[in-house]
């Protein structure tokens, strides 16, 4: 295959109707079917959804910004896995694009009989992509496998289940150890993303290149750093979709680069630009841009279990040395909004009066760094990724804190490498220069990131009390202004405690070649694509 970016698909377009249904080399694409496919296309028995998947829908083919770092929900470590798990996995819960309330997926009603059990109905009549039956013994394999497995990333999202029980062929009681009103949304994400038993049984850790689920796509293959291919699930349970028989993600991570396929008609869509790209974009002739607010916090990720950070002063020195209003304007163009804690001011759970909880003061970061016993300054060793972007907020972090007699060297490498280096059991750095991408509901958030043993808490470092118990208490009522009050205390908590440095909210800004129809983009700024068609 080749690894030119602005060359992915060159070949032969296949055409329905005397016109192009995609752009694709057909030799190309059945190679990705895998070998059984190829083999029946050379005997002339290519199968009938093959057949479909080179005409009807056609392939959309989408420029993607990072490599997966797994394909099974479980065991994945980046925000951005998301768009590539969504073709392959339905969730128990979904949410609506531009609210993230709830709504039914693989679970078609639930109900709490008392506020320490769920019941979950489930939709009839799904099936695995490997034909198994989805039913109540699959959801409890994989809630079960998710919070008790040893290789799961994503304990500490069910840490309040107690237990699973199979109460029926098409419905389950969950069993809570303490209240928690936030499991429907956190069953929308990665906990409530429903993998076959028998594939995971079966393949092992080797699931985790190649997944099965009850999604509108299923697996084809998967290249490191080249592609990802998903073809239509013909046994779909949601009549009228997919809109596209297949999907190609070309791996992209040069965000300019991945604009210019799109620009050039190598590619359809492209999604995580930066304001940078969004000017470029918009001046181009028949592309479509698509903007919103996002969860989408870039921030320093602290391992404060480990000097120098663990030393509060020398956190909330850093909170302090760097302008929020310069790095937006600087790294943004201007476009997006500081970061205060992990939630934007637009958010229900947003408390106002934190506003100005760290404002910019080189003085006082000075100040503490001294009274820590680093007068003289300290050397601190950060992660961060290659693209433009991720440079351009690098040095402008670096300088910021040079300023303050804080000396900072980078180890670069691609989203997961960088991510598993530092969230890993390794901790290869002091901090990590990256993003947090939201999560349908914001005890999520707080969780993943400060529970002692979550996967993004940067060190695994112990947390106060005081916060665990003020986590659980934005669980405990399904009352929106309690949980706010909850949430309120839980945002006070983090940045007393100085757990982590945000610095600013992206804007969604993905954008569309001409043929594409009926894209949405969403509040996680995650692409869902089950509503896109190919004009």
């Amino acid at each position: 295959m080749t690894k030119d970016p602005l060359n992915i698909s060159a070949g032969e377009p296949v055409t329905v109707g005397g016109r192009p249904a995609f752009a694709m080399d057909r030799r190309r694409f059945l190679s990705l079917l895998g070998a059984g496919a190829a083999g029946a296309a050379a005997s002339g028995m290519l199968p009938g959804h093959v057949r479909r998947a080179l005409a009807a829908g056609g392939v959309l083919k989408v420029a993607a910004p990072a490599n997966p770092s797994s394909l099974d929900p479980m065991t994945g470590g980046s925000g951005q896995d998301h768009p590539f798990l969504y073709t392959v996995f339905d969730t128990l819960v979904e949410w609506e694009y531009e609210s993230l309330d709830p709504k039914p997926g693989l679970a078609r009603a639930w109900s709490f009989p008392d506020p320490k059990t769920l019941v979950m109905d489930l939709q009839e009549g799904v099936k695995f992509h490997d034909g198994t039956d989805f039913n109540a013994e699959a959801v409890k394999f994989n809630l079960d496998r998710n919070r008790g497995d040893q290789r799961s990333n994503i304990k500490a999202d069910l840490i309040n289940v107690e237990a699973v029980e199979v109460s029926g062929p098409h419905q389950v009681t969950i069993r809570l150890k303490n209240p928690d009103a936030a499991l429907p949304m956190i069953l929308s994400d990665r906990a409530g993303m429903m993998c076959s038993p028998k594939a995971v049984t079966e393949k092992g850790d080797a699931h985790d290149r190649n997944p099965v689920g009850t999604g509108a796509w299923s697996f084809v293959a998967w290249n490191d750093n080249e592609k990802v291919v998903v073809k239509r699930n013909e046994g779909y349970w949601k009549k009228g979709t997919p809109k596209v028989d297949g999907i190609e993600f070309a791996i992209i991570p040069e965000l300019s680069t991945g604009l210019r396929s799109v620009m050039a008609g190598q590619n359809h869509f492209v999604y995580f630009l930066s304001p940078q790209q969004g000017l470029i974009a918009k001046r181009a002739p028949k592309l479509t841009t698509f903007t919103g607010p996002t969860l989408y916090c870039i921030q320093i990720y602290f391992n404060w279990a480990r000097k120098p950070l663990d030393d509060l002063r020398v956190r909330q020195a850093i909170n302090h040395a760097i302008d929020r209003d310069a790095f937006v304007k600087v790294t943004m163009n201007g476009i997006g909004e500081k970061a205060i804690t992990n939630l934007p001011s637009a958010h229900w759970a947003f408390d106002r009066e934190l506003a100005g909880y760290y404002p910019y003061d080189p003085e006082k970061a000075k100040a503490l760094l001294a009274e820590a016993g680093y007068a003289d300054g300290l050397d601190l060793h950060l992660g961060g990724y290659p693209d433009q972007s991720s440079v351009q907020r690098q040095e402008f972090i670096m300088e910021q804190l040079r300023q303050v007699g804080i000396r900072v060297r980078y180890s670069i490498g691609t989203i997961p490498e960088a991510s598993a280096a530092f969230f890993g059991n390794e901790k290869k750095t002091d901090a990590l220069v990256s993003a947090w991408t939201g999560r349908p509901d914001p005890s999520l958030t707080f969780s993943l990131m400060y529970l002692p043993d979550a996967y993004y808490n940067g060190g695994r470092g112990p947390v106060p009390d005081e916060l665990v118990q003020a986590i659980a208490a934005s669980r405990a009522s399904p009352d929106k202004e309690a949980r706010k009050v909850a949430f309120s205390k839980v945002q006070k908590l983090v940045l007393d405690n100085a757990l982590v440095c945000p610095l600013a909210f992206l804007s969604a800004l993905d954008v569309a070649g001409e043929k594409v129809e009926g894209y949405k983009p969403n509040l996680l700024n995650k692409p869902k694509l089950y509503d896109v068609s190919l004009a």
